[in-house]
């Protein structure tokens, strides 16, 4: 058995593939880890470039379509060895990378630590930082509840940052330095517990991209598990570098998510009228994103960002 199964799904960001792949194998401590390497049908070379270069990782599978975020993250735990049943070989812990971050040399072993020393612990994230310094608030999230997501679409996060009521969203009124028990964290960086994956499921592929991380922590909640923010350890996040080569698909699959996550866990418990405002309100605020991005210039076009 080993401690830590890394999973990277890659999409064309050959050259930031380069570079994670190059932070994870100049990782310092005493853990035992495999890195399997997933390409969801990218046309830039990524996969011969990991083969190439880097010889040593344990697995490299290319998908013949683009098959989603979470069903080419699922290839990748499969492959490592993870899933409902137990061999005894699995590994302690999976991780879920995305190809656009960059790790300190010390990452893997605190992240591991943080995780050995609370049993508890289904998930954990550590602090994101986007390239020019600032915090990837996806990376500390509530879930998107009919309740949250009102405060933070009609604006009251955005006026009212500190208070814990309206800041819920992307928690804004931590310090963001501090330890803190939260819902979800993003599948940018997600540790998770072989037990809590066994428990669980894997991800769900109803999710195209988007959504499934919070789908995954939402579940390990249920089970009881705890869900952490750990911003002892920092990881540089080149957000969006995939996505934004496919911006219209992605603000798409952005607003769907919203939709299928909704649909998931709180439709059942939510009012008829409401359910259908809800529904409605997210296909507006899709169809106008997806408007605006229309008479962006090419190079000025966006893409989804939770």
């Amino acid at each position: 058995m080993h401690d830590l199964a890394i999973v990277i799904v890659n999409y064309n960001t050959r050259d930031l593939l380069r570079a994670c792949l190059s932070s994870i194998y100049q990782s310092q401590g005493d853990l035992s880890y495999k890195v399997h390497v997933v390409d969801n049908c990218s046309t830039d070379g990524s996969a011969e470039v990991v083969r190439r270069e880097f010889p040593q990782v344990d697995g490299v599978t290319q998908c013949e379509s683009n098959c989603g975020y979470p069903a080419a993250n699922n290839i990748g735990f499969r492959a490592a060895g993870l899933g409902q049943s137990s061999s005894g070989s699995e590994p302690r812990y999976a991780l879920m990378l995305n190809a656009d971050t960059a790790l300190p040399p010390d990452a893997l072993q605190q992240m591991v630590d943080f995780m050995d020393a609370h049993p508890q612990a289904g998930v954990a994230g550590p602090k994101l930082v986007r390239p020019d310094g600032t915090l990837d608030k996806a990376c500390r999230r509530s879930f998107p509840s009919p309740e949250v997501s009102f405060y933070r679409l009609a604006g009251l996060s955005r006026i009212f940052p500190k208070n814990q009521r309206f800041a819920r969203y992307n928690l804004d009124y931590l310090d963001v330095d501090e330890i803190a028990e939260i819902d979800a964290v993003v599948g940018a960086f997600m540790i998770i517990r072989g037990d809590t994956l066994r428990d669980i499921g894997l991800l769900d592929e109803s999710f195209f991209m988007y959504g499934e991380d919070l789908d995954l922590c939402y579940r390990a909640k249920q089970k009881g598990w705890k869900v952490y923010y750990y911003p002892a350890v920092t990881v540089l996040h080149h957000k969006g570098e995939s996505s934004k080569q496919r911006s219209y698909h992605s603000i798409y699959h952005f607003y769907r998510s919203m939709y299928v996550f909704h649909r998931k866990h709180y439709w059942q418990s939510t009012l008829f009228l409401l359910n259908w405002l809800i529904t409605l309100g997210i296909v507006t605020l899709g169809g106008w994103a997806l408007l605006r991005n229309v008479f962006r210039p090419s190079g000025r076009r966006r893409v989804a960002s939770a």
